[in-house]
């Protein structure tokens, strides 16, 4: 491994203000999952790493009907996966959450460093983007909050300036008249990249869905809204023909690559696949 500073923060301002000082190849250290992987195998130049684990507050869950739920940067995959809330209220979330990676990885990765990443593929993102989840950044000369959907750049890129922090996630109530729901297709069952992610939150009222977001991950530079798909559900009872034509939409809307993983021809059937799935599943709150 290669050697590195260690630094301490205290603050958020102390942070912020390490982060500016120390310049270039300064990252955040709060789960460490991905950062002292890509240290050891020499995949990322680190000179200077701070910790943040030890500033108050980053790792508070709130919850109320009317903000909805707000956790810190500090707060872990794992124990987001265990609150019952979060499976009672947002079961896809619920779902991204434990498909990501090991139990041990899940006890020590946190849901902030696995969007920050800013992965096309990352599991957490897709729900949370459908849910209409907001960011919390923190700087020495401002505080500010954007929607997540608006965050990610490009792969591994975020518009996170030199010296911001992401603070914490809020993520909008749900209600009576909410489905929800995230299917993940991979070659594995566990300890797995995403080769294709669907999630979708859906509101009916009278048997007509009034709204819906879906969300499409490792498709696309970044996790991408299907917006047609959406448009074309809207005002509908989601009946099979017209869930169909949809899904059919929503492969046209993403923009994959082929890898190692997958083709690209593969990852856009499935997206028709998965978006019809997710659809009925999130409709079973409703049966």
């Amino acid at each position: 491994m290669r050697r590195f500073e260690y630094h301490r923060a205290e603050t958020l301002e102390h942070a912020s203000r390490l982060l500016n000082e120390l310049g270039d190849d300064s990252f955040l250290f709060a789960g460490g999952t991905d950062l002292l992987v890509e240290i050891r195998e020499r995949l990322r130049r680190v000179r200077n790493v701070v910790d943040i684990k030890h500033i108050p507050g980053l790792s508070d869950i709130t919850y109320d009907e009317t903000r909805g739920l707000t956790f810190g940067a500090l707060v872990t995959v794992g124990r987001l996966e265990r609150l019952p809330l979060v499976g009672a209220r947002y079961p896809n979330l619920r779902a991204a959450l434990a498909s990501l990676g090991s139990i041990q990885v899940r006890n020590r990765a946190t849901v902030v460093g696995n969007i920050c990443r800013a992965s096309p593929s990352a599991d957490t993102i897709p729900p949370l983007i459908a849910d209409g989840a907001f960011v919390h950044i923190y700087s020495r000369t401002n505080m500010r909050v954007i929607p997540l959907s608006e965050f990610f750049t490009g792969p591994g890129k975020s518009v996170l300036a030199r010296g911001e922090i992401v603070t914490g996630i809020t993520v909008p109530p749900a209600t009576e008249n909410n489905g929800k729901a995230y299917l993940k297709h991979g070659r594995r069952k566990a300890m797995e990249l995403s080769t294709v992610g669907v999630a979708v939150s859906l509101t009916m009222e009278d048997g007509v869905c009034n709204d819906i977001r879906i969300a499409l991950g490792a498709v696309g530079a970044t996790v991408l809204r299907a917006q047609q798909a959406e448009r074309m559900l809207r005002g509908t009872a989601l009946d099979a023909a017209t869930v169909k034509d949809a899904s059919a939409k929503a492969m046209e809307e993403c923009t994959p690559i082929s890898n190692v993983r997958a083709s690209a021809d593969y990852r856009r059937d499935m997206i028709g696949v998965l978006t019809g799935r997710a659809i009925k599943q999130a409709l079973e709150a409703f049966a």
